[in-house]
């Protein structure tokens, strides 16, 4: 069995003190990718550079406290990448990718374009970068999954207040539309929507801090993990993690019928 967990950090210092790595450790998880780490390596602990039987991998933001990358894994991969091989967005640190054999496990960490129209227009910008480089990928023959917070609900069921957030970043027609075409046109599954096809309340992994969203459960299905079709046919089980709170998101856990 494969287990892979994908949680965005909102800072990883944070989430280590609140346990993350602990916590880690007793889900037995294979590969880990973990978005939002929001430090630069020299800010890192000596643990954080290696916790305790696991190789770990980060694409950090050249900007401070923003954004970034990482990819937990207890088997070295074969090679790593940083980067999509887009300047502006290479220098945010959105994309890492480890490869296992066949297998590719990519960490992403997709813009927001909540805090401004400029950053709505960037997400939209790399929207249009990354759909190619998805139909590349989908069309390697290599087994890949695509684990992070993508920051776009791509259906109704995927939000709790779905139609007053129809003219808000991450539920824009124009999002779930791109959305839409990954998965229709270019052929990738959406692991946990494969398994849990009508999940509505249950399915969020983003929770705003503002008007007690968490206690009430307002949230957002922002999390996903997208894989080629021969490795989403082994997809056994998927569950969202909401005991313990290590950021605004909660970890994504996918177990697969695969050997590495």
């Amino acid at each position: 069995m494969l287990r892979i967990i994908t949680l965005n950090l909102n800072g990883i210092r944070s989430a280590w003190n609140k346990g993350l790595l602990p916590w880690l450790q007793a889900q037995n998880a294979d590969i880990v990718c973990l978005q939002e780490i929001k430090a630069q390596l020299p800010d890192l602990s000596a643990e954080m550079h290696n916790p305790d039987g696991l190789h770990a991998y980060y694409h950090c933001a050249e900007k401070k406290g923003y954004s970034g990358v990482g990819l937990w894994c207890r088997q070295k991969p074969d090679r790593v990448m940083e980067g999509l091989g887009h300047e502006a967005f290479d220098a945010e640190g959105r994309f890492l990718r480890a490869d296992f054999g066949k297998l590719s496990v990519i960490s992403l960490y997709l813009p927001s374009g909540s805090s401004s129209p400029e950053r709505q227009e960037a997400k939209f910008r790399f929207l249009d970068i990354f759909l190619p480089l998805l139909a590349a990928l989908r069309a390697s023959g290599r087994d890949v999954v695509v684990c992070g917070d993508w920051n776009i609900a791509h259906q109704q069921i995927d939000l709790k207040n779905w139609k007053s957030n129809q003219k808000n970043s991450g539920f824009l027609p124009e999002e779930r539309a791109w959305m839409t075409r990954v998965l229709d046109e270019t052929g990738w599954v959406d692991v946990y929507r494969r398994l849990h096809p009508e999940t509505t309340d249950a399915c969020y992994t983003w929770w705003s801090n503002r008007g007690q969203a968490w206690a009430k459960n307002v949230g957002w299905r922002l999390d996903y993990q997208l894989a080629t079709p021969a490795l989403a046919e082994t997809a056994l089980c998927a569950s969202i993690w909401k005991e313990t709170r290590f950021s605004d998101h909660a970890p994504l856990i996918i177990d697969y019928q695969y050997a590495l």
